[in-house]
């Protein structure tokens, strides 16, 4: 009886083992037939990533922000006053900066269709300082002119984009308030002016202009 009992057994343990052993390999081939429909479908260009949204997509906004300090004796000169400042350290017109606020900020308000090539961008500019050449050097940051370069682009194809921009300088402060400033003030509307252009741009050896997702 007791030998007829340890033969059911082995015989139990047996089926187990082997049925067990039969799981395993179907969930191999199970999971191997998977990972060829997987890879089958990449190849094929049906595993993408999530889409994009239509409107605001990841990213749809991207730049950099720029901090600018002149040593003395290297102040930008905006073209309002004149160099050899006849009125020396007394003159009003010290329109020769010290720093320089600088950025630049470009909108891709589409993530899909053809829209997604259009961006809006803007590089604004600010400058400031109290600054008269070979007479009077000072750290002061008061505000002499907010020059901004603003348009609008589209992408095109082989990293090439086609901008339309319009430039201007705007006089801040006391250079806006008076229309002039001693006999060393130029009056002139800031460096480069009031202008527009049709650009285009391309971008070489890796930097593709795209923004990142």
């Amino acid at each position: 009886m007791k030998m007829l009992l340890y033969a059911v057994l082995v015989c139990a343990c047996g089926l187990v083992v082997s049925a067990q052993a039969q799981g395993d390999k179907v969930q191999t081939v199970r999971e191997t037939g998977r990972g060829t429909a997987l890879q089958a479908g990449r190849e094929a260009g049906f595993d993408q990533p999530a889409e994009e949204r239509l409107f605001f997509p990841k990213n749809f906004i991207r730049g950099y922000v720029d901090f600018q300090v002149a040593p003395t004796h290297n102040e930008p000169d905006l073209g309002r006053c004149s160099g050899p400042n006849t009125a020396g350290s007394q003159s009003p017109c010290t329109a020769f900066a010290r720093y320089v606020w600088s950025g630049y900020m470009e909108i891709r308000p589409f993530g899909r269709t053809i829209l997604k090539n259009i961006f809006l961008f803007i590089e604004p500019k600010f400058f400031g300082g109290n600054n008269v050449p070979q007479f009077k050097y000072t750290a002061s940051s008061a505000p002499i002119a907010f020059e901004r370069a603003v348009g609008v682009g589209v992408k095109l194809t082989r990293n090439f984009e086609l901008r339309l921009t319009q430039h201007r300088v705007t006089w801040l402060g006391r250079y806006e308030d008076v229309p002039k400033l001693g006999p060393a003030d130029l009056g002139s509307n800031g460096p480069y002016g009031l202008y527009s252009t049709v650009a285009v741009r391309w971008y070489f050896g890796g930097w593709s202009g795209v923004p990142v997702r």
